[in-house]
């Protein structure tokens, strides 16, 4: 399995999940251009290249993207298919910001906040970004101080990457190519999610013919307080596509 995280964060935040799965899967738990580990990484923060440079250096593999992360297994899914034996989206959405066509996003006016944070103080752009992540759960303080705790564990990410990662928010839209999407797929969404509705989610398994789960009480960061329902979820679909 190849695990991708989301904004701002590395892989270590997927630890509850990764530590549940040890078992059942060889996992490659990335850090995403300018993060973690790879924040001197020459990558382009671009799901295309991306994608095509985690498989270059991993066998084809179950792949599962986290919130911005989830943007990088769809990609890999459509230019890449021959690396991904199955998808897994994780609080991901082919489209990001609320349009005409598009009722499940977020308000435009919020990115483009976070854009003019960043540029003034992007710690503390990154925090409030993670009480947002943090909303809906059930306990939504303690979330986010694990959260904020795992985000800078491995040093600041690069604040352009954080700024090329905005801009990825913005503008990627990959609706109209869900149908080209081959291989099977579980869409796995947070009943309180306040960062991707949980209808977006439902709506994108549809249009790429997968399936669509939800977990109940859980917020943005189902992989936090839930491992083990997500697990369960994770093994009952892969199980099904040896």
């Amino acid at each position: 399995m190849v695990m991708v995280h989301g904004w701002a964060m590395h892989g270590g935040i997927l630890a509850p999940l990764v530590e549940r799965l040890t078992t059942h899967y060889t996992m490659y738990v990335v850090d995403l251009p300018g993060h973690g580990y790879s924040r001197d990484s020459r990558v382009p923060l671009e799901p295309g290249a991306c994608a095509r440079a985690i498989a270059a250096v991993t066998p084809p593999a179950v792949w599962l993207g986290w919130s911005m992360g989830g943007l990088v297994a769809l990609t890999a899914a459509l230019d890449v298919p021959e690396a991904v034996r199955a998808m897994v989206p994780m609080c991901a959405t082919p489209r990001f910001l609320r349009a005409d066509d598009w009722p499940h996003g977020n308000d435009p006016a919020l990115v483009r906040q976070l854009a003019t944070d960043l540029e003034v103080d992007y710690r503390a752009t990154v925090e409030r970004f993670i009480a947002l992540e943090a909303m809906g759960s059930p306990d939504p303080r303690g979330e986010a101080r694990r959260l904020k705790d795992e985000a800078f564990s491995r040093g600041e990410p690069d604040p352009r990457v954080l700024m090329e990662g905005i801009r990825l928010l913005e503008s990627e839209d990959l609706r109209p190519r869900l149908a080209a999407i081959d291989a099977p797929s579980l869409w796995i969404a947070g009943r309180r999610d306040r960062i991707v509705h949980p209808d977006a989610m439902r709506w994108s398994a549809d249009a790429a013919g997968g399936r669509f789960e939800e977990i109940a009480h859980a917020g943005h960061a189902p992989f936090i307080g839930y491992a083990a329902a997500v697990a369960d979820v994770l093994t009952e679909f892969t199980d099904a596509y040896p």
